[in-house]
């Protein structure tokens, strides 16, 4: 209920940590994230970690399964890793749609997160971003070598 702060980032974006981070520091709480691709476990695992890392829930819409080189598996990871209730951690995975079209609907504890987010330390509450130079040195590059060859 009430007002969201949301963030965008398309389909590569996920690739980049920093895309994430960029958006949680802009004070996103849900990033849309439209994609285009197969969504498969590493991609999946991905994004799981951008709502992880940022505490930020990340929702995914994808084209399905017979259009060329994709096949559903629409998100919502919720960005909650564990509940002060609940012993453990938990799988933030709130919706895995399936390959076929449609409306897959989910419902997103805006409240809850927003709990984690002020009690918990991932996020930006030990950030050292003085230590953090190297990211944005424009000299430092190919570092993993090679080209891309399409698989």
């Amino acid at each position: 209920e009430g007002t969201v702060k949301i963030g965008s980032m398309i389909c590569f974006d996920r690739e980049f940590p920093e895309s994430a981070r960029i958006l949680m520091l802009k004070g996103a709480e849900l990033i849309l994230a439209p994609n285009a691709c197969p969504m498969e476990i590493n991609r999946l695992s991905a994004l799981r970690t951008r709502a992880y890392e940022n505490m930020v829930a990340v929702a995914t819409c994808n084209y399905p399964e017979g259009h060329p080189d994709c096949n559903g598996r629409s998100t919502l990871f919720d960005g909650i890793p564990w509940l002060r209730e609940e012993p453990g951690s938990r799988d933030m995975c709130v919706l895995e749609a399936p390959g076929e079209p449609g409306v897959y609907v989910a419902e997103l504890d805006l409240d809850r997160l927003r709990t984690h987010r002020s009690d918990d330390i991932m996020g930006d509450k030990y950030r050292h971003p003085e230590k953090y130079g190297i990211l944005s040195n424009p000299d430092v590059r190919d570092v993993i070598g090679g080209e891309f060859v399409h698989w």
